[in-house]
């Protein structure tokens, strides 16, 4: 809990507050709009609670991180000589892994069946490569 009184923590659950009770208050504001008529009000004055909750709820989640985080750093940390398995997401996060390369091997050149539309499609993208100014329409082929 100790974390959550640091001066960055106090600015926030002042900032939570504050936001809180300047929402509820346009929320008041916008209910007193509705009853002198405007109409268009009555929107707004159940949207400013919804923003209040949002903040509460923002808050309650960066709290209950921070909290987690605390009892992690605190945990005693692991036997080194039981190695753990490796973990594929840290937290609620995807934990970002090297690609793997693997190394094609070709096929063997022996008993090579050709394919007679593979090898004019190839053709005619050699012939586009040097010929680099021609159209398709142009390929002689």
């Amino acid at each position: 809990m100790k974390r959550l009184w640091t001066p960055a923590w106090i600015a926030r659950h002042v900032a939570m507050v504050v936001l809180v009770v300047s929402f509820l208050g346009l929320g008041w504001w916008q209910i007193s709009r509705a009853t002198a008529g405007n109409s268009l009000s009555w929107g707004y004055a159940v949207e400013w609670p919804i923003f209040a909750g949002f903040v509460v709820y923002v808050w309650w989640r960066e709290v209950k991180l921070a909290r987690r985080r605390e009892a992690e750093a605190d945990a005693p940390p692991a036997d080194p000589a039981v190695e753990p398995a490796p973990t594929v997401t840290t937290g609620s996060r995807p934990a970002v892994r090297r690609p793997v390369r693997v190394s094609r091997v070709p096929a063997s050149t022996g008993d090579v069946v050709e394919d007679t539309d593979l090898a004019a499609y190839n053709h005619y993208l050699s012939w586009l490569n040097a010929n680099p100014g021609a159209r398709p329409g142009d390929y002689p082929g």
